[in-house]
């Protein structure tokens, strides 16, 4: 009868251990998600039209002036009514708006509605706030109801932070 009983418990201490196991992975692997989902949603979020909007500096840098006006759905042939080429050039010509390749910075993108936010450091033409449609990648000022309060009307009070952090590590304040 001892025989029978010197086993008994030896298949719970296993299985215990396989327990404790899976649950060491799986919250290795939560918390590797956590931190993917951390970094993809607030770290580099918006980065095609972060990009546009560096491809757009990079080209007044060069003064291709109406390449420029492309990046914002115009053309010579096709001006658009609200903002012909002189106007943009009185915006973005040159004299107005001279930056060298190296001489501008993106600093931050905010989704808000249709489209994103991105704050430039353009060096001595200051901080501007450049709008990018999401759907087109077409440049544009910000919206009126946007340019009012200078920031998105659904703000986010996690990206605002993060954004913050960014501008401090670059040894600005966010305005």
């Amino acid at each position: 009868m001892g025989a029978y009983l010197d086993n008994y418990g030896a298949g719970e201490e296993k299985r215990e251990r396989i327990i404790h196991k899976v649950a060491a992975w799986t919250g290795i692997i939560l918390a590797v998600a956590l931190v993917s989902w951390f970094t993809l949603y607030f770290v580099i979020p918006n980065r095609a039209e972060q990009s546009q909007v560096e491809r757009f500096f990079q080209v007044l840098a060069a003064k291709d002036y109406t390449t420029a006006y492309a990046m914002w759905g115009c053309t010579d042939a096709n001006p658009c009514r609200s903002y012909p080429m002189k106007s943009f050039l009185e915006d973005w010509g040159p004299g107005v708006v001279t930056v060298t390749a190296d001489d501008f910075t993106v600093l931050s993108g905010e989704s808000c509605g249709s489209g994103v936010i991105v704050d430039v450091d353009a060096g001595k033409a200051g901080d501007k706030k450049i709008w990018v449609e999401r759907a087109d990648h077409m440049l544009g000022f910000l919206p009126p109801q946007i340019s009012e309060i200078n920031r998105c009307p659904q703000g986010n009070r996690i990206y605002d932070f993060v954004r913050d952090l960014k501008y401090r590590l670059r040894g600005r304040r966010y305005e």
